[in-house]
């Protein structure tokens, strides 16, 4: 027995040493998740990025364990005791003391520096910026599930994850959402509209197993998807139908919004919605689908107000191109490298102007006529086109017959006239055409003539006898042409023989016409193109072609701005801004990637298609994190990775890494960059499907939640309140694409200056179309949207901010567009309850919430019906105001009822319950 008892004590004291072995030594640190937040909290605004007091910074690796001005290093690794950090950190001089003049350190956060330098100071790196690591799925163990049965609230592997972290909680998932609130935050998730009350009562009575998936895949392939996504990915795109700064004239370029729309429908895998976007021009042979991608970054502001310089605003747009495509694709505050190391995440100065240059030789230069441009031409002058390609083709000269589309396609290249210097006895009017007197002159720099027998011109002038030289590096050197300039009515490109000449030369124009009048400019022009000569010079058919070739240039087809690289001739050099400066230029840079995420592509170009692939090559840490990341937030209101603008070392750390991880694998090796697969997978989830009500215990434990133990419960977007109400009302119109439409909108909202551009409400089912195609104006854009919190798209925008104020329920409650929604649902309130206000109330309640109302909100509803119709009936002509109709003897007795349901309809149309996703 004595045996007995001692055997069990040993056996107690080893498991005791096995425990305390176990659960008693404490993991490594973590440098990313634990010392990395300490010293950008505490220490680099000092020491890293602008400032490096001491000579010391926690920027990089190597420069933290460099000497400092002290001559020695201030951390020495294994050595916590004597490192100089750790004795600044707890030093009682507060000359000495750190951070200095700041709050001294807390006990834990000493003791991680301390425990990470005597553990060897190892440097890591921050999770975002290495590559995705295959996660097993964390499904827990249990009997059943070897019979296949899952835990409650688990469809999918994404709800292992999720309930691995609730179990770390003491959370368990909520009840699914009832079927007809779980439809509603389908439809409104996937094609922004609410469903029709058949389509809950079909839902509702459907039985089957695949009843919801059969919803699901059902809105996927609905047109309306395209709409309701589209509205996501524009913010990004900083998309708006003018030009913004002060002028903000108007911008046709809807055509790219129409391909976004139709992109997404398709289901366009990411990789290639990526590179269509960033470099479709560069894509072998590219078709106008792909070159109309590129107004991606057309979409960029352009500044036509008289006096500006239009290299400073080419510059602008070029910035803005790499900001934005940093932000969108890869979650960086890129942007903050323009003037500096980044403060906080790795990367270098220097890498900002190497990013810089594969976005710095594209043809567009902040020009009023937004060019380059691809013009749409009608299908007969297509046919004209294919015939002068097809008799070009004959010579084997493919190179030309390349030449000559881009040129009727885009009018590309060409030289702009703010490049004229050396101007004498003209000036360049208002900053953008060249204008010059009889006897005036003005040079072009540095045009390369090789095999250029024609020049263009695209000018107007009233005058007549007007005559232009072309001469050879000085003004009175050898003349290349003599060019007539007829008078025109509106601008005309014009087409003149130049002498043969080889070399890059500065060309000076000589501007005569003696019957001008001194002081009068001769002529204005636009835009000067030298281009080679088509084959058989002296051949009728030569002279019949390029006769057509000009009737195309001078036509004036619709139009879209889109990206165009350089010619080798007119490539531009990339300079470092010293401190972020455009004047004041340092070395040359070649265009590279930053050192800290993955190595460019092996054979791909240096250029902005090398840039695209680097982007959505599978060894980018970044790209599928973040796509995953953004959709993930359109659907739950809260991204994995808080906030969605940065996934660097300053952002929160995410509950569901291994979540993140796990579908940006799966995205682009499964599901090979397909969006709405990754959308199907996150809304099949039993963690989507969950009810979002907040009567439960889980509350109090995450009332943010965090840990996603409730469904998503978010205010609408702007959209998407406007399109509801106009979908329960009977009044949206499904038209899609085309130019973007002007609803309702206040006069004296747009106060537009230098035209005479103005707010003209469409008519017919255009006022009625969804809130994408709504015309958006930078400087005004349409106010019951910035109410609700859309974006002037000014800049690139990716996460918008949800605010609660009273505009909104000022704008719901008086905008026409709302009342009339409210008149229509009350008319069909009216109609459907057979004069019995109880039952219609009911009723509309049901058209509106998709579900019934409770006794409670049915009886208040009355109640402002009852109030409603007394006030209406002692004063109607209050009431066809209110309606927007004329009293007359016929309606006197209808009014009041007609628009007391209108107005209880409006109270329906502001509830919470009406305007959130829950």
């Amino acid at each position: 027995m004595r045996k007995k008892i001692v055997v069990l004590i040993l056996l107690a004291l080893i498991l005791i040493g096995i425990s305390i072995l176990t659960f008693g030594k404490k993991e490594p640190v973590d440098f990313s998740a634990e010392v990395k937040p300490i010293l950008n909290k505490h220490c680099i605004t000092c020491h890293g990025g602008v400032k490096k007091n001491g000579g010391l910074s926690f920027l990089f690796e190597n420069e933290a364990f460099a000497k400092a001005e002290s001559g020695k290093p201030v951390i020495i690794r294994g050595d916590a005791e004597h490192s100089e950090l750790v004795k600044r950190l707890i030093s009682d001089d507060p000359e000495l003391r750190m951070p200095y003049n700041g709050p001294k350190l807390n006990d834990d956060e000493i003791d991680i520096l301390k425990r990470w330098i005597d553990e060897g100071a190892k440097w890591g790196e921050h999770w975002a910026y290495t590559l995705p690591k295959e996660t097993e799925v964390p499904k827990p163990f249990s009997l059943l599930g070897l019979f296949g049965v899952k835990p409650k609230g688990v469809n999918n592997a994404i709800d292992f994850f999720v309930l691995d972290k609730l179990k770390e909680k003491k959370l368990s998932f909520s009840d699914e959402a009832d079927k007809a609130s779980l439809l509603r935050r389908l439809y409104l998730d996937l094609i922004g509209i609410p469903p029709s009350l058949e389509e809950i009562q079909a839902f509702e009575a459907d039985r089957g197993k695949e009843a919801y998936s059969r919803r699901v895949d059902s809105l996927l392939s609905s047109l309306k998807y395209g709409e309701k996504w589209a509205s996501w990915w524009l913010d990004m795109a900083r998309y708006a139908d003018t030009k913004g700064y002060e002028k903000d004239g108007s911008r046709s370029i809807w055509t790219y919004r129409d391909w976004v729309i139709k992109a997404l429908n398709q289901d366009m895998p990411y990789d290639e919605f990526t590179i269509e976007q960033l470099a479709g021009d560069l894509l072998p042979d590219p078709t106008k689908d792909q070159l109309i991608a590129t107004a991606f970054h057309r979409n960029t502001m352009n500044n036509d107000e008289g006096g500006t310089d239009s290299e400073e605003f080419r510059m602008a747009a070029v910035l803005d191109r790499l900001n934005t495509t940093y932000q969108v694709w890869l979650s960086t505050t890129f942007e903050c490298v323009q003037c500096h190391s980044h403060t906080y995440d790795p990367f270098k100065f220097e890498e900002y102007y190497k990013s810089l240059a594969f976005f710095n030789n594209t043809r567009d230069e902040d020009t009023q006529g937004d060019h380059p441009k691809l013009r749409f031409y009608t299908s007969q002058d297509e046919k004209r086109i294919d015939s002068i390609k097809r008799w070009l083709s004959t010579t084997g000269n493919s190179s030309l017959v390349k030449s000559a589309d881009l040129f009727l396609q885009t009018l590309e290249p060409k030289i702009h006239a703010h490049y004229s210097d050396q101007i004498v006895d003209g000036a360049l009017y208002d900053t953008k055409w060249l204008g010059v007197r009889s006897g005036g002159s003005a040079r072009l720099k540095g045009v390369t003539l090789d095999h250029k027998q024609q020049f263009f011109m695209n000018f107007w002038t009233a005058e007549i006898g007007g005559k232009m030289e072309i001469h050879l590096d000085k003004p009175t050197g050898p003349i290349l042409a003599t060019v007539d300039l007829p008078n025109t009515s509106g601008r005309q490109v014009i087409q003149s023989p130049i002498n043969t000449t080889q070399g890059v030369h500065d060309l000076y124009l000589v501007f005569k016409n003696p019957s001008v009048a001194k002081g009068q400019p001769i002529c204005m022009i636009e835009w000067f193109a030298f281009r080679e000569n088509f084959p058989l010079e002296t051949s009728l058919e030569n002279a019949n072609f390029q006769k057509t070739f000009l009737q195309l240039v001078n036509m004036q087809p619709e139009s879209v701005p889109v990206m165009i690289e350089n010619p080798k001739d007119m490539h531009r050099k990339t300079n470092v801004f010293i401190r972020g400066n455009r004047l004041s230029l340092g070395a040359e840079v070649e265009p590279t990637v930053p050192a800290s995420l993955n190595a460019f592509p092996k054979g791909a170009k240096r250029n902005r298609l090398g840039f695209a692939q680097w982007i959505v090559s599978k060894d980018n840490p970044l790209t599928a994190r973040t796509l995953v990341n953004r959709v993930w937030a359109q659907l739950f209101g809260r991204g994995l990775v808080e906030p969605l603008g940065d996934m660097g070392t300053q952002s929160i750390p995410p509950i569901h890494r291994e979540l993140l991880d796990y579908l940006a694998l799966d995205l682009m090796n499964s599901k090979k960059w397909s969006i709405k697969k990754l959308i199907r997978e996150i809304v099949l989830s039993g963690t989507y499907k969950q009810s979002s009500s907040l009567n439960n215990s889980n509350l109090e434990k995450d009332p943010q939640n965090y840990y996603l133990a409730r469904g998503p419960r978010f205010r609408l977007s702007a959209e998407q309140i406007r399109d509801q109400a106009l979908s329960v009302s009977g009044l949206l119109s499904g038209k899609m694409y085309g130019p973007s439409v002007m609803p309702y909108q206040p006069d004296g909202v747009w106060m537009t200056v230098y035209s005479g551009e103005s707010w003209v409400k469409s008519t017919g089912e255009d006022q009625y179309r969804r809130g994408v195609y709504t015309f958006l104006k930078r400087t005004s854009p349409y106010p019951s949207f910035v109410s609700f919190d859309a974006s002037s798209r000014e800049v690139c925008l990716v996460d918008r901010i949800r605010t609660n104020t009273p505009l909104q329920a000022l704008a719901t409650l008086n905008d026409p567009v709302y009342l009339e929604a409210a008149k229509h649902l009350g008319a069909i309130m009216q109609k459907e309850g057979n004069g019995n206000p109880r039952n219609s109330i009911g009723i509309g309640y049901r058209h509106a919430m998709l579900r019934d109302a409770d006794e409670k909100k049915i009886t208040a509803l009355e109640g402002l019906y009852k109030k409603a119709l007394l006030d209406f009936s002692r004063k109607p002509e209050a009431a066809a105001k209110f309606l927007d109709e004329n009293l007359s003897k016929n309606n006197v007795k209808t009014l009041p009822s007609k628009a007391a349901y209108m107005l209880v309809a409006n109270a329906m149309l502001n509830m919470d319950e009406f305007l959130t996703k829950s």
